[in-house]
């Protein structure tokens, strides 16, 4: 991307990303095509194959009532069901794929797979789950199952971990802004913040790159 941008680094298996996700929503109102997120998928928990112990419920479920406490966002942590697998490679393939059609419509699938998740209790790791979402945002929904089911989505998938994993990203979200004068890009913040807090960080560093 040319110009002043956003580097969105998120998951969409991770509950402080679905907390942030007002504040990414508000961004694009408040700044349009004006200020674009390049989307990053951090992998939070990819190739995980073994079910959740009772300890891993719970201390997952303690981090969504944390979210939760902070933002008001509902949960429903009937999802965590016994013998799920927490694997967060399915659903983040899922945005990439649409991702390749439409950066901006990603944006919007990421928040509609946290909201499936997350509120509605649906399996996000089920290719079928993935494929009725991006259905709903008008996608071909034949289509986006063929193609998230290729090895090449999952390539790329992985290319964005270690595109993280190179950035030096150690936790979700993480947003970045950028360049400055000098080309560089800095931390707009690492974890959760509360939208009108971001959008004014962002408006004052707006401008400053105008002045």
């Amino acid at each position: 991307m040319d110009g002043p941008h956003l580097i969105y680094f998120a998951d969409p298996m991770c509950s402080w990303c679905y907390g942030f996700s007002p504040a990414i929503e508000e961004i694009r109102r408040a700044f349009g095509r004006g200020l674009p997120v390049r989307l990053v998928m951090g992998g939070l928990r990819p190739g995980t194959e073994e079910p959740m112990t009772l300890a891993a419920r719970t201390e997952v479920t303690t981090h969504w009532r944390h979210v939760h406490d902070a933002t008001g966002l509902p949960f429903d942590e009937a999802v965590l069901r016994e013998g799920f697998v927490y694997d967060t490679d399915p659903a983040a393939r899922a945005v990439v794929v649409v991702r390749r059609a439409d950066p901006e419509q990603a944006l919007t699938y990421l928040g509609r797979v946290q909201r499936a998740f997350y509120a509605e209790g649906r399996d996000v790791t089920d290719g079928d789950v993935l494929a009725d979402l991006a259905a709903e945002l008008g996608l071909d929904r034949d289509g986006f199952l063929a193609q998230w089911t290729a090895e090449d989505a999952g390539q790329e998938t992985w290319r964005d971990y270690a595109i993280s994993q190179r950035a030096g990203v150690t936790g979700f979200p993480t947003l970045v802004a950028g360049p400055n004068e000098a080309g560089a890009f800095g931390v707009v913040t690492r974890g959760y913040a509360p939208p009108d807090q971001v959008v004014a960080v962002l408006r004052e560093w707006l401008e400053r790159t105008a002045a």
